[in-house]
């Protein structure tokens, strides 16, 4: 079944998406990674799906305006089953496919779910946008918001939705931040003066922690989701 909406309101979709199926059951649980181009949001869903494939039914929805790169990284780096990523061409600026008019986007999350489900989590990954970038409540559950070391460490202190509300904030490339200049400490002072008891993740996918405390934050959703425990590392 394929969704049919002409969505050009965007106050259409501020509702949160109804969280059953058609037949009752729980749809699998939805977390968007936006932030601006380069911060690692791509890297960050590929290093997400090697953590969490091996217990959960994972699927993977990307953005780009004119071209399917994102889901092409992903599919050379085997991170799923090919049938388990799903590309979407916005056409337009990647916002607008995440915010304003997601039919496209919902589709193609409703597609994997018909095609491989049932699946406990499906990652929709904007394209690189600024910091105005949020996502639809009736696309996703849970926003991730990644930035990164490199794109300066005033970041945090500029705020914009994206930094100030998502659910989680993802500041990565920490590696990085000797070679650039970055103030890690001022950065995380900043951010929390921005988001107030909201999480706030330092990440350098080169570190032997890696992805690990994203995919726990992960974890911790689905168990809520499902009302039952984290499902184990």
């Amino acid at each position: 079944m394929h969704l049919d909406h002409q969505v050009t309101d965007p106050e259409r979709h501020t509702h949160s998406a109804p969280a059953t199926r058609a037949d009752g059951s729980r749809r699998a649980l939805r977390i968007g990674l936006g932030g601006p181009v380069g911060s690692g949001k791509t890297a960050t869903v590929a290093a997400l799906c090697r953590a969490l494939r091996d217990r959960l039914s994972l699927a993977v929805v990307t953005n780009d305006i004119y071209t399917s790169e994102d889901a092409a990284f992903l599919l050379r780096e085997a991170v799923l089953p090919p049938e388990r990523i799903s590309a979407v061409e916005t056409g337009a600026c990647p916002h607008t496919a995440i915010r304003d008019d997601i039919s496209a986007n919902l589709e193609a999350v409703e597609d994997l779910e018909e095609a491989v489900g049932p699946l406990d989590l499906v990652l929709v990954e904007s394209g690189g946008d600024n910091l105005t970038a949020t996502f639809s409540q009736g696309l996703i559950d849970a926003q991730i918001f990644v930035i990164d070391v490199a794109g300066g460490d005033d970041i945090p202190r500029k705020g914009g939705p994206g930094v100030s509300t998502a659910d989680l904030l993802v500041i990565n490339k920490t590696d990085l931040a000797p070679y650039v200049g970055s103030d890690l400490e001022g950065m995380a002072r900043d951010a929390k003066a921005q988001r107030g008891e909201l999480p706030v993740i330092f990440q350098s996918l080169r570190s032997e922690a890696g992805v690990g405390p994203v995919a726990d934050w992960a974890r911790e959703q689905l168990a809520a989701w499902t009302g039952g425990a984290a499902p184990a590392a």
